[in-house]
């Protein structure tokens, strides 16, 4: 029977708005395992146990050590690290799963988001739920998925380089930048599923202005906490408000060459995520400031103020994280908290966008 175009009904605008909440679900799903990947990201930093798995086995490693020759084969590799020779030299083979297990989960966790976005993005395309203006971002978002992989055991591999017990801090850098980005645009793009067009509101350029600020600066702060994290700089320095006495700490920019200092001096690295922090909190506490006296209660005030209480909680943990000189807990804990300020500022930057600007007729 041939193909009759006149008996295909166009989905009704509810059909529609319900299949894009749908895809929205999807992503924020998704969007809250990678959350919880870069929480468990700061755990296995924080104790060491980044470099304990040698090997990038995207598909074979997905299942651990399954017997005690494979434990001792992966054991063997990495006592020939400088971490294991330099730091952890005879804590056995007990001590070696202890730092494996985070690892592994660490990587499993990456695996599952995999399947999640695959498994999710197949499924609606080939329902054609998916919006044909959507599936370019889709598809991009797939693949700086997978290059967060590559980028991630790129990061490993620089810490099994001779003297480092380490990664390299830029690398670290821009594999949490890289994550920090999947998170945001996946949420971004669940968002404009729910409210595609912006709504009028009346925010004055002012406001704008401060939320742009405080959500830029508490961005560079994350970034700077990654240096921080890179050179183990909050080990360091654990005073609050002054560093060691003093505002600007000494040796600030001893390095050289000067740039330098930016990522590899403790001083100036703990110094520069310090001072970050601190006008992120300032700007985010004027545009608050701002949006409760020029807007009515409403989505656009409320998000601007969960801004601002977002980075008020983040702050005190860093300052609380510093002062008990960086429990594993209390540090996880911070990271996890560094994406609720990124997801208050991505719902402030959602609310805030500009109306279409309408074309007079006539």
């Amino acid at each position: 029977m041939p193909f009759d175009p006149r008996s295909q009904t166009l989905p009704s605008a509810e059909d529609s708005a319900d299949r894009r909440r749908a895809v929205a679900r999807w992503l924020l799903f998704v969007a809250g395992l990678v959350w919880i990947m870069i929480a468990i990201g700061g755990a296995t930093r924080l104790t060491g146990s980044g470099l304990s798995i040698m090997e990038w086995a995207p598909i074979t490693g997905f299942l651990p050590p399954l017997s005690d020759a494979e434990w001792n084969r992966l054991y063997d590799l990495y006592r020939t690290i400088p971490q294991y020779q330099l730091m952890n030299q005879g804590f056995g083979l007990e001590g070696f799963k202890e730092i494996f297990w985070l690892e592994w989960i660490h990587r499993f966790w990456g695996r599952l988001i995999g399947i999640a976005y695959v498994a999710g993005l197949a499924w609606f395309w080939l329902r054609g739920r998916v919006p044909a203006e959507l599936k370019p971002r889709l598809l991009l978002l797939l693949a700086l998925g997978g290059l967060q992989g590559a980028v991630g055991w790129f990061m490993v591999a620089s810490g099994f380089e001779a003297d480092r017990t380490a990664v390299s801090p830029y690398r670290l850098v821009i594999h949490l930048g890289m994550a920090l980005l999947l998170y945001a645009v996946l949420l971004w793009t669940a968002l404009t599923l729910v409210r595609p067009a912006p709504e009028p509101n009346p925010a004055p350029p002012a406001l704008r202005r401060w939320a742009h600020a405080a959500a830029g600066l508490a961005l560079l702060a994350m970034l700077a906490g990654g240096f921080v994290a890179g050179i183990r700089a909050g080990f360091d320095y654990n005073t609050f408000p002054l560093m060691e006495g003093r505002l600007v700490p000494e040796g600030y920019w001893r390095l050289e060459p000067a740039w330098t200092n930016l990522a590899t001096n403790i001083a100036a690295v703990q110094f520069n995520h310090r001072l970050l922090a601190t006008a992120a909190l300032a700007a985010s506490a004027w545009a608050a400031l701002l949006a409760w006296r020029s807007l009515p209660r409403g989505r656009v005030r409320g998000a601007v103020t969960g801004l601002g209480i977002a980075i008020v909680l983040q702050y005190s943990l860093g300052v609380a994280t510093l002062l008990a000189v960086v429990p594993v807990w209390l540090g996880t804990l911070h990271q996890a908290v560094a994406v609720l300020v990124l997801t208050g500022a991505i719902l402030a930057m959602h609310a805030l966008r500009r109306p279409a600007a309408t074309v007079p007729s006539g």
